[in-house]
């Protein structure tokens, strides 16, 4: 098949499959992803597609990576970073001689260099599968934060050890010294040269936007996209991290944008984009990783002949072993990072044994496991074959499926059992910024006495009657944020309860109301359009409005109804139970 149009069927699968994956709940789309296209490569005549590491590594993983470093909330990642440096580089170290000497001891005609590349290829997570796991499921967001953290950083420290591991199977030569210096200057230089690259891209960005406006919001938006490959590509070419520079590059770009509140379109069309190039990207990743199952598995089981079970074996072997270090490093290595987190109020979280049971089972291996195995030379430099190549590959890939299949499984049976968390801190933390902007709001509303008193009477009248009925909207919402009204008397005290919650659900059938009344609006513009008495241009730009006011809308009715939940739990807990007499 001709490549095109293999990359258009797989970013066309990568669509289906996230459709079929909304009513088939139960199944993680990773797996629905990998099980397809296992389907369509394993017949004869099925799909199948050469596969080229470098060019896997170019293509998906930098904007992965960077909308990752872009979207991760910097505030936690950086309150959070020791418990995530332990585990992006402590825990790599501490899997890659572990399992590397565990590896040798189980298949010891596997050279010890060559089990200490495996070890490295299996060493980075992938936060992406968790995510689609977890969803839904209460998985505590500062936990997540870590998990995402660690996955930005591992993929680097175990393609850097992968790289070690290779270069010493190669020459037969290795020097600790070499190689902590080696690492040092990729990680920093991988870095540096990221953030350097998103701080040029935004200061001219900013020169040329500040000129413009959003009228280049399109153009800045594609420049956007293009800019972690550019960052992995000089990144790789002065022989530094590339996938580094690209998590860097997205982290900058994020704090750069904290002064762009101006631009609103080219916010929109940015986070729609990524929206895109992430759902679009991350689908194609687990198609690509099914496509190849069925060759990898047939060559290592044909290799095995009558033994099959033996690889098999050393598959689970080296997933449960992986899983354990995992657990051993979290409850030695990290415990006293996360415990001091959670007593400065970091980490909403207590560390406990089921939370640490959770955090072990998502190291959920992925794609960037599967393009280091397959990234491994083929031939030695004088000629001969990679010792081991084809059994490291199938090892890698068999630890990818294991570890999946036992996350799905067992994350969810380990997250219900955790204590329920209450309202999460970001959700508080939000309703107090809207209480914020709120009260700005209308502060800003208010004229000093100067321009009072220089006003003409009648366009002061107008000023003044527009004013009251704007701050009458924003005290009702006030009033559905403020969890604190002050009650004057006891038996006011008694009635608020249920006075916050009439109050608040009138609020809800107000803003239903609202949102009934703009599907009204938009079916009568479509109608226009159909009775020919608007062209499509009109009736792009009015939908337009009335979408993004619905966007606004449907936000300001979720914050609502949870109001009004809250509200009603309050009332019910402060209800005395009910006698109940005999019957």
């Amino acid at each position: 098949m001709h490549t095109v149009e293999t990359v258009l069927l797989v970013l066309m699968l990568g669509a289906l499959t996230g459709i079929t994956a909304r009513y088939l709940s139960a199944i993680p789309l990773p797996l629905i992803q990998i099980g397809l296209g296992t389907l369509l490569a394993w017949p004869q005549q099925g799909l199948h597609i050469a596969f080229d590491p470098e060019l896997f590594l170019l293509l998906f993983i930098p904007p992965l990576l960077f909308a990752d470093g872009w979207r991760i909330p910097k505030r936690e990642f950086f309150s959070l970073y020791k418990p995530i440096l332990k585990l992006a580089f402590g825990l790599v170290l501490f899997t890659v001689l572990g399992l590397g000497y565990l590896i040798h001891w189980l298949i010891p005609e596997m050279p010890l260099t060559v089990a200490f590349a495996l070890a490295a290829v299996v060493s980075p997570t992938d936060a992406v599968a968790v995510s689609a796991i977890t969803r839904n499921l209460g998985m505590p967001p500062k936990t997540m934060h870590v998990l995402e953290g660690e996955s930005l950083l591992n993929d680097a420290s175990g393609l850097v050890a992968l790289k070690f591991a290779i270069a010493a199977t190669l020459t037969g030569l290795f020097s600790w010294n070499e190689a902590a210096k080696e690492f040092l200057w990729m990680a920093v230089g991988g870095l540096a040269a990221g953030a350097l690259i998103g701080w040029g891209f935004a200061v001219a960005r900013d020169t040329v936007t500040r000129k413009l406006g959003d009228v280049a919001a399109t153009q800045m938006v594609l420049l956007l996209v293009l800019l972690p490959f550019a960052a992995y590509i000089v990144g790789e070419r002065i022989g530094v991290s590339g996938i580094l520079a690209a998590v860097a590059a997205g982290i900058t770009t994020n704090f750069a944008d904290l002064n762009r509140s101006e631009f609103i379109t080219e916010r929109m069309q940015t986070e729609g984009t990524w929206a895109l190039v992430e759902s679009a990207f991350n689908g194609a990743i687990f198609l690509l990783l099914g496509l190849q199952l069925p060759s990898i598995i047939g060559t290592a089981l044909e290799q095995a002949g009558e033994h099959w079970w033996v690889p098999v074996g050393q598959v689970v072997a080296i997933s449960l072993a992986l899983l354990l270090m995992r657990w051993l490093w979290l409850s030695t290595g990290v415990h006293t990072s996360l415990d001091r987190a959670h007593a400065e109020g970091k980490l909403a979280e207590k560390p406990s044994r089921l939370l640490t049971l959770a955090t072990t089972l998502a190291g959920i291996r992925g794609a960037v496991t599967l393009a280091g195995a397959l990234s491994v030379p083929l031939l030695l430099n004088d000629g001969s074959p990679f010792p081991g190549r084809n059994q490291l590959v199938f090892l890698a890939t068999g630890t990818i499926l294991l570890t999946l299949l036992i996350g799905s499984i067992g994350l969810p049976l380990v997250l219900r059992r955790l204590p329920p968390s209450g309202e999460p801190a970001s959700m508080q933390e939000e309703r107090l910024a809207r209480l914020a902007a709120c009260q700005a709001a209308i502060a800003s509303m208010v004229l000093d006495k100067t321009q009072a008193d220089t006003a003409d009477p009648q366009w002061l009248a107008q000023y003044q009657e527009s004013a009251g009925r704007l701050t009458q909207e924003y005290r009702k919402r006030i009033d559905l944020l403020d969890d604190d009204t002050p009650a004057a008397t006891p038996e006011a005290q008694a009635e608020a309860p249920d006075a916050i919650l009439q109050r608040r659900q009138r609020y809800v059938v107000e803003q239903e109301l609202r949102l009934r009344a703009l599907h009204a609006e938009r079916n009568a513009l479509y109608a226009e359009r159909h009775a020919h008495r608007i062209n499509d241009e009109s009736l792009r730009s009015l939908v337009a409005e009335l979408d993004l006011t619905e966007t606004a809308l449907r936000r300001r009715l979720d914050v609502a109804r949870r109001a009004a939940r809250v509200a009603a739990n309050a009332v019910a807990s402060s209800m005395p139970p009910r006698e109940t007499g005999p019957h």
